[in-house]
């Protein structure tokens, strides 16, 4: 038995958003189908956003598991060494400790990829980064390269608290209804922490009669499968989603088993090309840069 666990989102959401977390439902996919070939059973758990018993909650997980799978901003480094001297544990797109191994993505890569094309293939000169989490590691790293690459390249940006998301579609809405509500200027282009939040962008622009993106371009991270049937449909960064899963656990059944291994794991993103960014309908996917990179 294996164990994994998940944060539930505690914010207002759009109707059934708590139930489509898109992003955890494919990692959370990828690892029960490894596991089933290894004859391995998951036992699943969720704990909300703002449980103060989530360490507990961890750890009565970890009570009934040969290993567990944690994703992000799930426990401290402290607590993951804590828990790490009961059962073996591997983090999703989190920090890499002494006593745990990291899975993620390359996300320098992939918001360096997107950045390049937004300003460089379509000239626009004005961006803003509409942040996931404040605490997610993920987030952090790819704000800090959205940064650096459009500042590079002499683009003026919007970030900060005003642009302060939650991951969640209805976050990225609210962020677009309170900038409007308050007169705020809108960039030529919101590149968005995640594919659930560029959705509550694109809906949150087409309630306020704001076109996407003859207005005002949107892109996401994640490639989730609804991404591609949006309209207008959405250029995000595509991540292995279900990969990301499968690997996790089998870096956990090595590590079950006795085995060492590298302590972050980073694999490779593609930048997709699509209607909301102002390309054409149909594009071949593009190869973000060569694999590596850290989180």
């Amino acid at each position: 038995m294996v164990g994994i666990v998940f944060r539930r989102g505690g914010e207002a959401t759009f109707e059934d958003e708590d139930e489509s977390l898109l992003f955890i439902d494919g990692i959370n996919r990828g690892v029960e189908v490894a596991a089933q070939r290894r004859s391995y059973d998951v036992l699943v758990s969720s704990v909300g956003v703002h449980d103060s018993h989530a360490a507990a909650r961890v750890a009565g997980v970890a009570g009934k598991s040969d290993g567990i799978i944690l994703h992000d901003r799930m426990l401290s480094a402290v607590g993951i060494a804590r828990l790490s001297e009961m059962i073996p544990v591997v983090t999703l797109a989190g920090s890499p400790t002494r006593s745990s191994i990291n899975v993620g993505c390359d996300n320098d890569a992939g918001m360096r990829a997107l950045v390049n094309h937004l300003t460089g293939d379509h000239g626009y000169r004005h961006l803003a980064y509409l942040a996931g989490h404040a605490d997610s590691p993920d987030n952090r790293a790819r704000a800090r390269v959205f940064e650096a690459a459009a500042t590079a390249v002499g683009a003026q940006i919007q970030t900060g608290s005003s642009w302060q998301g939650n991951y969640s579609a209805s976050g990225g809405a609210q962020v677009i209804t309170s900038l409007l509500a308050h007169g705020g200027e809108l960039p030529r282009a919101i590149v968005c922490a995640n594919d659930q939040t560029a959705l509550g962008v694109i809906h949150a622009l087409a309630r306020s009669g704001l076109r996407v993106p003859g207005d005002v371009a949107v892109t996401g991270f994640d490639d989730v499968p609804v991404a591609r049937h949006l309209h207008p449909s959405l250029t995000t960064i595509r991540q292995p989603i279900e990969q990301m899963g499968a690997t996790a656990f089998e870096v956990l059944y090595s590590r079950i088993g006795g085995q060492g291994g590298e302590s972050n794991i980073v694999l490779p993103v593609r930048l997709m090309l699509r209607e909301s960014c102002g390309c054409g309908p149909v594009q071949a996917p593009s190869a973000a840069s060569a694999p590596g990179g850290g989180m």
